[in-house]
């Protein structure tokens, strides 16, 4: 799943369907290609890696394949890798916060 998410073509596909879900690969081609050159065959491959990590899947609707986001594993990854790292520094900052509030 790092590995997926490594490559900002990917990231950027994510980003698409965070914000619109449920697009065709046409429409995400067009996002992509907007900012990138590449061509329809490499916005398949990076579709294909993203499927088989989990991070999306799809849903046929008559001809046309459908792609959604996947949040799980990247909650998975937040819960396992950042929130027990986050948590202790949060809580400080938040005492620290709060004690300058306090005084005069």
């Amino acid at each position: 799943m790092f590995k997926a998410l490594a490559d900002p073509t990917r990231r950027l596909l994510l980003d698409a369907l965070f914000q619109n879900d449920g697009q065709s690969q046409s429409d995400l081609e067009a996002v992509v290609v907007a900012r990138t050159e590449m061509t329809r065959h490499g916005v398949a491959k990076h579709l294909r890696i993203l499927e088989d990590a989990g991070l999306i899947t799809t849903r046929r609707q008559g001809r046309t394949k459908l792609h959604h986001l996947n949040p799980v594993p990247i909650r998975l990854i937040h819960d396992r890798w950042i929130d027990k790292y986050t948590g202790h520094h949060v809580t400080a900052l938040t005492e620290l916060k709060r004690t300058l509030e306090d005084s005069p």
